[in-house]
């Protein structure tokens, strides 16, 4: 029986990457299945070196399944780092099952109990299918930055850009629940944001930075 191996990604500290967690789970249970090591982190998909997804390829073993919600969640390479990452889990033996593409949900049973030719052309298929949806991804994540670069030269040459600013709001909530008494870690799972969140707003408050 193969291992389940969940890597969970969040592209900023800002966001919480372990927001699909409960999805994933729910998915094994569904499955008879339990995920025996989790892997998160707060990287984006179009870098290639990845802590957490380093040391999932270095912990697993043939025939273990990398689970994810999403192909964003594991891929927004380029087509070169994209091959490197396929070919280095085809090298290990390990089977990507994304929630979101039907067509790998086959490698969550048994290898000894599946039809040795079905599963070749499953294998094909979905192999077929992920780099369809690395594409896409790869491609959204591209329109997106030139977006942003396009929306911020706009913003640039009409006097209006002042970069990224904090959310004063969250910052407000993060501080009573911290006045509460609540912990770092406990704030962030009530609002659904990250520990760096919690902090940031924590630093700003005693730099004399105002919260509404």
């Amino acid at each position: 029986m193969p291992s389940i191996r969940a890597y969970l990604r969040a592209s900023t500290a800002d966001q919480d990457a372990n927001r699909a967690r409960g999805a994933l789970e729910s998915f094994c249970a569904e499955h008879g299945r339990q995920v025996v090591s989790w892997y998160t982190e707060n990287e984006s998909g179009a870098t290639a070196s990845r802590t957490e997804l380093q040391r999932l390829l270095a912990d697993a073993h043939r025939g273990d399944v990398v689970l994810v919600e999403q192909v964003d969640r594991l891929t927004r390479l380029s087509r070169t780092d994209w091959d490197s990452l396929k070919a280095a889990m085809q090298d290990a033996g390990l089977r990507v099952v994304s929630i979101d593409l039907p067509t790998s949900h086959a490698a969550m049973r048994s290898t000894e109990a599946g039809d040795g030719f079905t599963d070749r052309m499953l294998d094909a298929v979905n192999a077929m299918l992920m780099d369809m949806l690395a594409a896409v991804s790869r491609k959204d994540y591209e329109d997106r930055r030139r977006r942003q670069a396009e929306g911020i030269e706009k913003a640039q040459q009409e006097g209006r850009f002042k970069g990224r600013q904090p959310d004063l709001k969250m910052h407000g909530k993060i501080l009573e629940l911290r006045r509460q008494g609540n912990s770092i870690r406990k704030t962030a799972d009530l609002l659904g944001c990250s520990p760096a969140t919690v902090q940031r707003a924590e630093k700003r408050a005693a730099e004399g930075g105002q919260a509404s």
